[in-house]
């Protein structure tokens, strides 16, 4: 059985999920913070005691639901009337900083056959470890309650983004994508001893590294795909890469069809802002049968490189070469998945200013946005 999302503090109509599903409604409960195992709210009765949850089982996560079950002795089972859930974010370092600390993670839940689903974007965020704990509870007469002690807590994780939640992004960015611009090189900017490093510790080679965390909470590239950032987005009015970068000073520039052609797989990563104007995408290129390629396919939505709307590589009609364009309305970040030799482009120093304030390293996303959020966890 399914729990459907609680509408909170709103006044307005819950979900339509809820008369769809007779037997069972999850709703804010207002208990009291535990002081000990068992609840001394007035509203609270104690009867004879009931069972406590045991083995807890967590199941079938993603990014924003589970399903949960337990053992329990059957002989109590026409005494307990609603199971009460306490689902709390363990607090990290790393934790998600856009949960909604505004809705109540105490839900109670009618007694329904286990495994039960709990579901809700208001309260689940992807890539977020919780920690949940379940009481069985009778309801009296009174409409007061009756109610076991605590289980024990158990750990979990939520799920990144799937492809679903993907492709709904997709159709989000390609809504703000603009026209098409021509376009000959990709570019990566930074400092001089990067390059340096690279000349003479990494075989003359760019390696490929870790995605930071910047973007979408739950996008499943975050911290595990590896990869060299591109850009390719060109000035409107010169048709070449600008002279300004967050990144450095040092620029390696390298023609298209040497990691855009026929033999590159494209794939669309994330779609995101950082609380500014700017809409940023991020597209992954990957060498066909590469490790890239491989743990791309299954996770990521899988573009046609010569028909979409942020990334194009295409024949020109006498087919004597590669032409290549790129979304005008948004900020491309492409991520390449193989080493690259420098010698197969050049590094110079460009004239214009470093804009630190623009680096996405690290961005969190704006939850608020409405032009790139879905209707999951952030």
């Amino acid at each position: 059985m399914e729990v459907p999302p609680v509408e909170h503090g709103t006044g307005g109509p819950v979900s339509p999920c809820e008369e769809m599903i007779k037997n069972l409604s999850l709703d804010a409960l207002q208990l009291n913070e535990r002081e000990g195992n068992k609840s001394q709210d007035s509203g609270i009765a104690e009867m004879e005691e009931l069972p406590v949850p045991q083995n807890i089982k967590i199941n079938n996560i993603t990014c924003d639901s589970f399903k949960i079950s337990w053992d329990m002795d059957p002989r109590a089972k026409d005494r307990i009337t609603n199971y009460f859930i306490d689902l709390n974010k363990k607090e990290n370092k790393n934790s998600n900083k856009f949960k909604h600390k505004d809705v109540p993670t105490k839900l109670v839940a009618k007694a329904v056959p286990l495994p039960m689903t709990v579901r809700g974007h208001w309260f689940l965020s992807p890539r977020t470890d919780y920690t949940v704990a379940v009481q069985t509870a009778s309801k009296q007469s009174e409409g007061d309650y009756a109610v076991s002690e605590w289980s024990e807590k158990i750990e979990f994780c939520t799920a990144d983004y799937s492809a679903v939640h993907l492709t709904q992004l997709l159709e989000k960015a390609e809504g703000i994508a603009g026209r098409m611009l021509r376009f000959t090189v990709f570019y990566r900017n930074q400092q001089k001893d990067y390059f340096d490093q690279a000349r003479q510790h990494q075989d003359n080679k760019m390696l490929p590294a870790v995605k930071d965390n910047s973007g979408s909470h739950g996008s499943p590239i975050s911290g595990k795909l590896e990869g060299i950032y591109f850009s390719c987005n060109t000035e409107f009015n010169t048709g070449k890469p600008p002279q300004d970068s967050p990144y450095g000073r040092y620029r390696f520039q390298i023609q298209a069809e040497v990691l855009f052609n026929p033999k590159t797989n494209l794939y669309f990563g994330d779609f995101y802002c950082m609380y500014t104007a700017y809409h940023y995408v991020i597209l992954v290129l990957a060498p066909q049968g590469s490790p890239g390629d491989l743990f791309c396919k299954g996770r990521l939505p899988a573009l046609d490189i010569s028909n979409n709307r942020f990334l194009t590589c295409a024949q020109e009609e006498d087919g004597a070469r590669l032409v290549f364009h790129h979304a005008q309305d948004v900020i491309l970040e492409v991520i390449y998945t193989d080493p690259l030799d420098l010698a197969l482009g050049s590094v110079e120093e460009i004239q214009g200013h470093q804009l630190s304030s623009m680096s996405t390293l690290n961005a969190k996303k704006d939850p608020s946005c409405k032009t790139c959020n879905i209707s999951v966890g952030r």
